[in-house]
Parts: C-alpha cells; sequence; structure tokens
C-alpha cells in the first residue's frame, strides 16, 4: 500500500495546527483546534483505507479483492456526524460564556491556585487507622462462640 506524501504532509500540519489551537485559552481557538484534529483524523482514516477500488457493485466476473472497502468511508461519515456534533456543543459553550461574561478568554481560578498550593497531607484524612473500628470487638465475638452462646 502506498500513501500520498502530500496527504501524508497536509494531516500532520493540520494536527500540529489543531493541537496547537487546543492550548490556547481562547474558547474559539479550541473550537477551531478540535474541527484541525477532525479534519486530520478524516484524512487519517482516508489514508489507511488504501487505494481507491471498484464500486462494491456485484458483478460475477469481477475478482473481489478488486472492490474497494467501504469501512473507511464508513468510519469517516462517523467522525464528520461526532464532530459535527462535538463542534455544535463548544459553540454553545462559547456562546454562553459570551452572553454572561462578554469575554470569550478562560481565566484562572482563584480557589483553583489556592486548592493547588495547599500540601497534601491533611492530618484528619491521612491519619493511622486503627484495625477494628467496630464497637464490638473481634476478641469478644470469638470468645462468645468458643463458648456455645449467641454471637
Amino acid at each position: 500500500m502506498s500513501v500520498n506524501l502530500t496527504l501524508l504532509i497536509v494531516m500532520g500540519v493540520l494536527y500540529a495546527c489543531g493541537i496547537y489551537l487546543i492550548l490556547e485559552r481562547s474558547l474559539t481557538r479550541v473550537l477551531l483546534g478540535l474541527m484541525l484534529l477532525a479534519n486530520a483524523t478524516n484524512l487519517l482514516i482516508l489514508a489507511t483505507g488504501g487505494y481507491a477500488g471498484l464500486a462494491p457493485l456485484f458483478n460475477k466476473s469481477t475478482d473481489p479483492r478488486d472492490y474497494n472497502d467501504p469501512l473507511p468511508q464508513a468510519l469517516i461519515l462517523t467522525s464528520i456526524v461526532i464532530s459535527f456534533a462535538v463542534t455544535a456543543f463548544m459553540l454553545g459553550i462559547i456562546y454562553r460564556t459570551w452572553a454572561l461574561a462578554r469575554q470569550d478568554d478562560i481565566q484562572d481560578d482563584a480557589e483553583d491556585r489556592r486548592v493547588a498550593k495547599t500540601p497534601s497531607f491533611d492530618a484528619e484524612d491521612d491519619s493511622v487507622v486503627p484495625e477494628e473500628t467496630s464497637e464490638f470487638p473481634v476478641t469478644a465475638i470469638t470468645e462468645a462462640a468458643k463458648e456455645g452462646g449467641p454471637l
């Protein structure tokens, strides 16, 4: 199987630009990055599909290996539908953010920074837990069982 070098270069550029845009703070740029990643993935699936073959129409004289594989086309169609849904969801988030705050950038949260600076050891949560936490000690239960009395 031979893959077109131009297709691979375009796919690499789309992946690189998409990853760069996803790392931005602007939601619009994140949306554009997601769209570029979806298109690069579609090209990847197309490239892995192999050579274009004959249409999958039944003819007794045609060798079955000459037919085109419809699976990559179905995967690309599924990818297009999923990327459309993600794009619509992100557009809703962008619109809501713009309607509420009149800004497109994600701001640093002071509470997140405060939590990140706190030590991970908490004296109450990380203290040593005794082995027996029941009201009824194990020794009393085993002694009652030995005597044949009720547990």
